[in-house]
């Protein structure tokens, strides 16, 4: 339920406010294209509220559930319709991802947030604008983000810089190559500085002086965090890394909800990327996948229950799927997931695929890498309880029960 509306004194208007009416496009259905592909949205589908009154909406910044209402300028432009209806296509974006089971929002359902009609900018907080967990608040700061970004550093220019990046490295061979050799799972070390649910993690953050000696101590990979508001990592620790001479292949570890955020990660040097099913409707994943192949970067799909698994055991060419143990919702952690995700028919279909399965969250002892791998797993994704100790490499071999370095 929306919270009444609280109004704070603004000077004397001197005409009439001024309201419009905004329509949805005129036509019959809206076809969402992606790639060649596309989604068609007859009339019917399209909710009477788009033809009614818009309201410039944003997240208030006071806790007291009202809303603050204060004019603006008279100059104002009027709202952009494509803007409105570029939203509006977000809106069927996140219909299509309910049906498939995604719970994450991808924006504030209850209206364009920065649009408004008549003199007046209202700042409502009520359940359609308010993240209903952590994880759908990130996507929606990532969003804000990204768009940021994209204006600064236009596709066009991304690709340019392509030119100048050295080739990808071989992430799955890296993966295949470690079991082969070690009889044990692939170690995907993380450079991780800090996470919503454990704060900072470590102090003294150096990403190459830890990216080395994950290397020395046998890892196969690295996985380096990328989002900066929620874990304290940059897009510019992995060039640093990889700058520094790592030769571990690197996976960008962030929110991935367009296109273009794997064009800036594969232009900073990473080798793959992490795409999770919890946020993406199939169509995205798909479509990603490709262009991540076409890059030739390795793609790591993340799931964490067997709705998600089914999904993405329904999509072509993919070759690494992680497990996430920890329930991105609730940050809660349950080991036994990744066992229940492995059994019966979805563990055969894997193994006949030759899909490398990667543990992730909740592994902390050489008991928990034995009892992943017993499930199935060939690789895991770990970084809290290596890299906050003093020596991450010392730490992988506390993690294994014994030195897995070459």
């Amino acid at each position: 339920m929306e919270g009444l509306v609280s109004f704070k004194a603004v000077p004397p208007v001197s005409r009439m406010p001024k309201f419009s009416c905004l329509r949805s496009t005129s036509s019959s259905s809206l076809d969402l294209r992606r790639g060649g592909n596309s989604f068609s949205f007859g009339s019917s589908s399209i909710s009477s509220s788009s033809s009614s009154f818009s309201i410039r909406a944003q997240e208030m910044d006071s806790k007291d559930g009202s809303a603050t209402v204060t004019p603006v300028s008279e100059s104002e432009p009027e709202p952009d319709p494509v803007k409105i209806t570029e939203w509006e296509v977000g809106m069927f974006r996140d219909e299509v991802a309910k049906s498939q089971g995604i719970r994450i929002r991808r924006r504030p359902p209850t209206g364009p947030p920065l649009h408004y009609v008549g003199p007046f900018e209202f700042r409502l907080q009520n359940e359609g604008n308010t993240p209903r967990n952590i994880l759908e608040e990130i996507i929606w700061n990532k969003d804000v983000e990204v768009a940021q970004l994209k204006e600064r550093k236009p596709l066009g220019s991304l690709k340019k810089a392509l030119d100048n990046v050295a080739p990808p490295r071989d992430f799955v061979g890296a993966l295949k190559e470690a079991y082969s050799r070690t009889g044990l799972p692939g170690l995907i070390a993380e450079v991780k500085k800090a996470s919503p649910s454990r704060g900072v993690i470590k102090e003294n953050f150096d990403p190459v002086e830890i990216a080395q000696a994950y290397e020395k101590g046998g890892a196969a990979c690295l996985s380096v965090l990328a989002d900066r508001k929620y874990f304290q990592g940059s897009y510019e620790n992995i060039e640093a890394i990889r700058n520094a001479g790592v030769k571990c292949p690197l996976l960008c570890k962030e929110f991935i909800i367009e296109a273009w955020q794997i064009y800036y990660a594969r232009s900073k040097g990473a080798d793959a990327i992490l795409l999770i099913a919890a946020v993406l409707p199939d169509l995205d994943i798909k479509y990603m996948v490709k262009i991540c192949k076409m890059l030739g970067l390795a793609t790591l799909v993340e799931v964490h229950d067997e709705r998600e698994m089914d999904r993405v055991l329904g999509i072509e060419g993919i070759e690494l799927i992680g497990i996430n143990n920890r329930n991105l919702e609730t940050f809660e952690v349950d080991t036994s997931v990744t066992k229940r995700l492995l059994e019966g028919k979805r563990g055969e279909l894997i193994r006949e695929r030759d899909i490398i399965v990667v543990g992730e969250s909740g592994l902390f002892t050489p008991e928990d890498i034995a009892y992943v791998q017993a499930a199935g797993v060939k690789a895991v994704l770990v970084g809290e309880s290596i890299v906050k100790q003093d020596d991450p490499g010392k730490g992988i071999a506390q993690l294994f029960g014994q030195d897995i370095s070459i």
